[in-house]
This record gives C-alpha cells, structure tokens and sequence, in this order.
C-alpha cells in the first residue's frame, strides 16, 4: 500500500515538518490539531470551550478530506496543560461524536504550540463500502 498525504485549506496548514494526515489503505493517522482559524492561522479565542470545539472542526475536515468523517475515528489522544478542563472537553466532545466513542487518552502536558490550551490527534479507520 502507498503512503497518501491528506490535506485540505479547510484546517489550518502544517506549521511545521509534517502533514495534516498520512492515509495508508483505509487508516488515517491524523496530525495534532490546534485551535487555530484555518482562514487566519490564529487561535479562535481564549476560551478553553470555543478552542476544544475549534479543535473537533479542523480534525473533522482533515477526516472529511481523507475519505472519512470524525465519527470514524477510532483514537484521540488530547494533551492538555490544565487537566481541570477535561470535563468541558468531555462536554464539547459528546457534541461531535455519537456513540460508539473512539479509544481516547488525556495528557497532560506543559505547554502546546501559540499558547494553545488543546491539542488532539488521532487515528481513523474508513469503513469500506463493499
């Protein structure tokens, strides 16, 4: 199977060495999002909220790029520098997914890219339409 790099002006662009996503057969590895505003490439707020739903919009366009939808996604991994906000990222997450929820890990960490106060990637399975 080939490497296919996925990538959409409808997220923000890669501020960095990498791409938004690598696609290999029907697996999608997402890169970490941030919440930034594609158009602008600033973060949206200072708002934890409107960052943890801005967030969720970019991964879902990067899924929606590579053939899929977030609800296809089957890990995320959300790194946090204040771990007090897990409960209104539990809030905004039940917003975009249904259940099944995917796997998910919460990481603290000290200190994301531009001051953000989120950042979640992830992997993705499409399903096959046979």
């Amino acid at each position: 199977m080939s490497k296919v790099i996925v990538a959409t002006d409808k997220a923000p662009a890669a501020i960095g060495t990498y791409s938004q996503a690598v696609k290999i057969g029907t697996t999608v590895y997402l890169s970490g999002q941030i919440p930034l505003v594609p158009s602008s490439m600033e973060l949206v707020s200072d708002d934890f909220r409107q960052q943890a739903v801005q967030v969720f919009q970019n991964l879902s366009a990067v899924c929606e790029a590579a053939g899929g939808k977030l609800q296809d996604m089957v890990k995320v991994q959300i790194y946090l520098p204040d771990l007090s906000q897990f409960a209104t990222v539990n809030e905004v997450m039940a917003e975009f997914f249904d259940t099944p929820y995917p796997a998910r890990a919460a990481i603290g960490v000290r200190a994301l890219p531009k001051g953000a106060q989120i950042e979640i990637d992830g992997i993705m399975e499409i399903p096959s339409t046979n």
